[in-house]
């Protein structure tokens, strides 16, 4: 068995497998936002419309770690393939959902999948191919990323139009079963044993406080009062997870989240930033296509082009601020004026009406998103500069981790807001039905999501006036200009796993 350090061959074959699944874990991230008003109006209503989305996000976020855990344990060709396996059942489950409950649990179940899926796809790249020769794999990734960004909105927008809501989720069936069978037959890795143990109390402290949290953030206030005996109890068991949950971090061998990391300033503060622009980014890009549909009468497919200018300014942002940082090593501006366009672009669209230009609301949503590209790149540069070299795969997995976290939370609390400003009317309304209606009701439904998307609007526009706070707070520290020796003169390079490598990458290795 050759390791990447004895050949420059790159199997690229074996590599597109694997992009195949890194495009799957992105795609499903999109592809179903405009989906979802069909979605909710033929299963069960918008009032359960956030528990789709919160749901897949967080066993996503908890299940990442466990996966590259898996695959230090077991193999991380299994633990990969085993991933693609359990998220196409999901996917295919959900296809097949007949209630929203079920809908809710089988996205539950693909969202376990998807946390292998980019974590063992970077992590076999990192075993398959040598340093010196990642950027060529990772310029693939760079390209085919954007795309998948993109594209998903339009896709699942089409997909609705022209077939069924249904095929956003049998869509990844056959991608799947691709990666399934390219890296099945392509890849030729070495199963190794090593000496490390799965975390599983972290994992299930922390699966306790972020369901207790989500479950308050969508509670409290509209299914039961502040003060009644579910929140609060909600509230206790949430204080109580996340107590036990650094307590039980701090004496684990190979902690979910290394405690060791936050001893950073710069480090907390980004993970501070990655939590805030997650919670905004997912609920506007979830809500934004309910108006465009409900209030604007737009088509699914429709949607997803109107929300491109959202998408591209995020993506080109981000392509144009890492290399600004890279050239110049500052970086301390770029969070602070992500800030600030993200809270102007929240608040411009709070402009939004019923009348609204259908080309004017699309426009408006470039500037909340260039204000998320600034706060997505600079909080990840801040976070691995941040880490020693030996918590590179941690610190990244981390900000991954966090970002979700908030993304489910936002969800949550926002579409709950959502919600409670659609009091009264019928939440079982797809688009077509309600074009079939009087105008009256029309237009009364229309001014309700509306009003329900201000909501989500000011929210978000408050999470990005906390970032925007709390960027003033990081420190210009440079950035490294060359591989930090590790212990006994070997580089960072050589000693630390690479950044897109999971936390569990660093335990000691004996080779069966």
């Amino acid at each position: 068995m050759t390791t990447p350090q004895e050949t420059s061959r790159i199997p690229y074959l074996g590599i597109s497998g694997l992009m195949l699944g890194i495009v799957l874990a992105t795609l499903d991230g999109t592809i179903v936002g405009t989906a979802l008003p069909t979605i909710a109006g033929e299963l069960g209503g918008l009032d359960e419309l956030s528990w789709v989305v919160t749901s897949y996000l967080l066993t996503t976020a908890v299940a990442t770690p466990l996966w590259g855990k898996c695959g230090d344990l077991y193999g991380r060709k299994g633990a990969y393939l085993a991933s693609v396996a359990v998220f196409l059942a999901g996917s295919v489950l959900s296809g097949l959902a007949q209630t929203m409950g079920q809908l809710i649990a089988f996205r539950a179940l693909q969202g376990i999948g998807a946390g292998g899926l980019m974590v063992g796809a970077f992590a076999l790249i990192g075993v398959l191919v040598a340093p010196r020769d990642s950027a060529k794999v990772q310029s693939i990734s760079a390209a085919m990323l954007p795309i998948a960004f993109v594209g998903g909105p339009l896709l699942g927008g089409f997909l609705t139009d022209h077939l069924s809501w249904r095929w956003a989720f049998y869509v990844n069936v056959p991608v799947g079963l691709a990666a399934l069978l390219i890296v099945g037959l392509a890849i030729r890795v070495r199963t190794e044993r090593i000496r490390a143990r799965v975390d599983w109390p972290g994992a299930l402290l922390l699966t306790l406080a972020i369901l207790a949290l989500t479950l308050l953030a969508s509670w409290a206030g509209t299914a039961h009062g502040w003060a009644s005996p579910q929140i609060l109890g909600l509230g206790a068991v949430a204080a109580a997870a996340l107590a036990l949950f650094v307590r039980a971090e701090r004496r684990a061998e190979e902690p979910v989240i290394p405690p060791r990391l936050f001893r950073s300033r710069n480090f907390t503060l980004a993970q501070v930033l990655s939590f805030l622009v997650g919670a905004g980014m997912l609920a506007a890009m979830n809500y934004l296509p309910q108006y465009l549909q409900f209030a604007r009468g737009q088509s699914s497919t429709a949607s997803g082009l109107l929300l491109l200018p959202l998408m591209l300014g995020m993506l080109g942002v981000q392509l144009v601020t890492g290399r600004i940082i890279g050239r110049t090593g500052r970086y301390r501006v770029h969070p602070i004026l992500g800030g600030a366009l993200m809270t102007a672009g929240a608040l411009a669209l709070l402009t939004l009406d019923v009348a609204t230009p259908t080309p004017v609301a699309s426009a408006l949503t470039l500037i909340v998103g260039a204000g998320m590209g600034f706060l997505m790149q600079s909080t990840l540069l801040i976070t691995l500069n941040s880490a020693e070299p030996r918590d590179m795969g941690a610190a990244s997995g981390t900000v991954t981790l966090v970002r979700t976290i908030g993304g489910s939370l936002g969800v949550a609390t926002l579409g709950a807001v959502f919600t409670a400003r659609l009091a009264g009317k019928d939440t079982r309304l797809t688009p077509d039905r309600l074009r079939e209606l009087p105008a009256p009701v029309r237009e009364e439904f229309a001014a309700a999501v509306t009003s329900g998307l201000h909501g989500v609007l000011l929210g978000t526009a408050v999470l990005a006036a906390l970032a925007f706070a709390a960027a003033w707070f990081v420190r210009e520290i440079p950035l490294r200009t060359a591989p930090a020796e590790a212990p006994g003169g070997a580089s960072s390079r050589e000693a630390s796993p690479s950044p897109h490598r999971p936390a569990a990458d660093r335990p000691a290795r004996r080779p069966s």
